[in-house]
């Protein structure tokens, strides 16, 4: 068994959209809507195989979230190396994105940051 996907809702979807495939190297479909409840998606597919499905919709309720706070906490990236991880989070604080922590090395042993990137939701890079 294996997750097929993760999904997110956003209020902005094309800058959701761009954050993943700019940044993140992911390649996007054409997108989906749904012309009579006005949902919108796109899947966002990355190189291995991962694919996350990003959508939007009217009215949605959008509470402020703490980073430390239950449910969906992050999602993780591997970049490739420490040098991948460095240079990506020093491209992301010159580009106005918050990060939170790292890099560093962790106390389980993990190479990562941590940024605030999507609507307050985090993208752990790392190694």
């Amino acid at each position: 068994m294996k997750i097929e996907h993760v999904a997110i809702y956003v209020n902005d979807l094309e800058k959701a959209r761009d954050f993943f495939v700019g940044y993140l190297g992911g390649a996007s479909n054409d997108g989906y809507h749904n012309k009579k409840t006005d949902f919108r998606s796109y899947f966002i597919s990355f190189e291995d195989g991962a694919r996350l499905e990003i959508m939007t919709k009217p009215a949605l309720e959008d509470p402020v979230k703490t980073l430390n706070r239950t449910g969906y906490v992050h999602l993780a990236f591997s970049v490739g190396s420490r040098e991948a991880v460095d240079s990506l989070t020093a491209r992301l604080r010159e580009d106005g994105y918050e990060v939170v922590s790292g890099p560093r090395v962790t106390g389980d042993g993990y190479y990562e940051s941590c940024v605030v990137a999507i609507e307050g939701n985090q993208i752990e890079l790392t190694v």
